[in-house]
């Protein structure tokens, strides 16, 4: 699965994500650090990448409505400490199926996975 991360998750989760198999690339790696959400979408969405991100403005589903893009995986970890995040989503880049995600958007929380499907 190609896999974007933005800005608020870890760049350094990177190699990890690259052992399971994934094409990762950060809003680090490219320059798009401070950059607005519509930008970030837009490189994920033109480089045929699944989104991961913190945001919950990602999650707007008027703006960005699943089936528009490769998909979004917003990340709710109770902890939002680097090292909590960075194990939740490697924990989750792990266990779960991503291309049961593509085009959708999925809000992983601790205890269950919501997703929105492409009408």
């Amino acid at each position: 699965m190609k896999l974007k991360l933005d800005e608020n998750i870890s760049r350094h989760l990177a190699p990890d994500l690259a052992a399971l198999g994934h094409d990762v690339q950060s809003a680090w790696s490219e320059g798009l650090l401070s950059q607005p959400d519509d930008v970030i979408f837009e490189a994920a969405k033109r480089e045929g990448r699944m989104l991961f991100t913190l945001d919950l403005d990602l999650a707007n589903i008027k703006k960005y409505p699943p089936g528009s893009h490769p998909g979004i995986v917003l990340f709710r970890p109770k902890s939002k400490g680097a090292l909590s995040v960075a194990g939740f989503v490697r924990e989750f880049a792990r266990s779960a199926d991503l291309s049961a995600f593509a085009r959708c958007l999925a809000v992983v929380d601790e205890d269950r996975i919501r997703v929105r499907r492409p009408d």
